[in-house]
């Protein structure tokens, strides 16, 4: 059994579906076999009054909190800042969930059940047998698995999902992965969170899920942001073969 998981969800406009998201997600938190939970909810700022939802979340659930940021920071900086606090405060484990219910709850006690059998990382992966996607157009679908295959070609890894983001780590494994010196702000976080770990030689381990287009609201993915993955992937690769200088 897990000791105390925290979940840690980003929020930019997500008024339409936190309290939903908290409305189908604490009855499964409560029969998974965790023996403490806590989840934090990280808004940045947002002017469609998620903040304030969620601080109301928070006074009628005891295990929600509330981190308010004064701006957009960006994806990573907002995990980043939920993981320091979870640490600072007995995590044994962190999971990331999206805001957009396109992180199926009813996945949680796979999830936890791979970590509790001893995976460093477990990843929520669409390209696994038994995973998949739902409500997405054929483009859509091109364009996710070419980046998966882009990813994991350039990097040389054989997770097949290296973009996915409904993820679980051991508290031990997110000390060692040096979150305050990265490179990715947006989604390429996540593939550089999970190269980090095998390059560090942590187990990452595979669970199937369906992933499902967000419940409501907008994507928050721009070609900033993509571009910035398509350069970060080649860049963590040549980064491990560069040689280190010899005094």
């Amino acid at each position: 059994m897990l000791d105390h998981v925290w979940i840690v969800t980003p929020t930019y406009d997500e008024a339409e579906n936190i309290e939903r998201l908290v409305e189908v997600t604490l009855p499964v938190l409560a029969k998974s076999p965790v023996r403490r939970f806590s989840w934090l909810i990280v808004d940045d700022g947002s002017p469609d009054g998620t903040g304030e939802i969620a601080d109301w979340l928070a006074c009628r659930h005891a295990p929600i909190r509330v981190m308010h940021r004064s701006g957009k920071e960006g994806l990573a900086s907002a995990y980043i800042d939920g993981f320091r606090l979870a640490l600072s405060e007995g995590a044994s484990h962190v999971v990331e969930m999206d805001a957009d219910l396109s992180h199926d709850p009813a996945y949680l006690p796979r999830i936890f059940a791979a970590a509790d059998a001893g995976a460093d990382v477990v990843l929520g992966s669409r390209y696994v047998a038994g995973g998949g996607v739902d409500d997405w157009g054929v483009l859509r679908r091109v364009v996710s698995r070419s980046g998966c295959w882009y990813a994991r070609t350039v990097l040389g890894v054989g997770v097949r999902d290296l973009t996915g983001g409904y993820k679980c780590f051991s508290a031990e494994t997110l000390r060692d992965l040096d979150l305050e010196h990265r490179d990715a702000r947006g989604y390429a976080f996540q593939v550089e969170l999970t190269y980090r770990a095998l390059e560090l030689g942590h187990d990452v381990v595979e669970v199937p899920i369906v992933f499902r287009d967000r419940h409501a609201g907008h994507s928050k993915m721009t070609a900033g942001i993509a571009a910035e993955a398509a350069w970060l992937v080649p860049a963590m690769r040549l980064r491990r073969e560069r040689p280190v200088p010899t005094a």
